[in-house]
């Protein structure tokens, strides 16, 4: 039997999720992924292979005020950021890929904060 580590399953139902999820330049992929300190969040276009907006929470828009922030609370400010950046680039419609993550905690406070600011998915 061999073992996996737990960043291994993680890429592993992350390409389980990849083989369903696809971004189209009509309805780009959120692609989210979460480290131990921050988080990241990707509009992408999987046909043209390039990221349309980006947001984490090491940018400077809201570095300063998440220093005493939850994490949690940190994530929603960074989907809000990513849904106000999409929708001033017309983009409204997108597919959530959860990154091989579980749709809890930090990932499901990003994705709920980005629908209140728009982005629908």
């Amino acid at each position: 039997m061999a073992s996996t580590t737990p960043k291994e399953a993680r890429i592993r139902r992350h390409r389980r999720v990849r083989a369903k999820v696809r971004g189209t330049t009509d309805r780009p992929r959120l692609s989210v992924f979460r480290s131990l300190n921050h988080v990241y969040v990707q509009v992408v276009d999987d046909t043209g292979s390039r990221t349309l907006v980006s947001a984490s929470t090491l940018d400077e828009d809201i570095k300063g005020s998440i220093n005493s922030q939850k994490k949690t609370e940190q994530a929603k400010l960074v989907g809000s950021l990513v849904a106000k950046r999409a929708l001033s680039q017309g983009i409204k419609l997108v597919v959530f890929d959860r990154g091989g993550y579980k749709y809890h905690g930090r990932v499901k406070a990003l994705a709920e904060a980005a629908r209140e600011a728009g982005l629908k998915f």
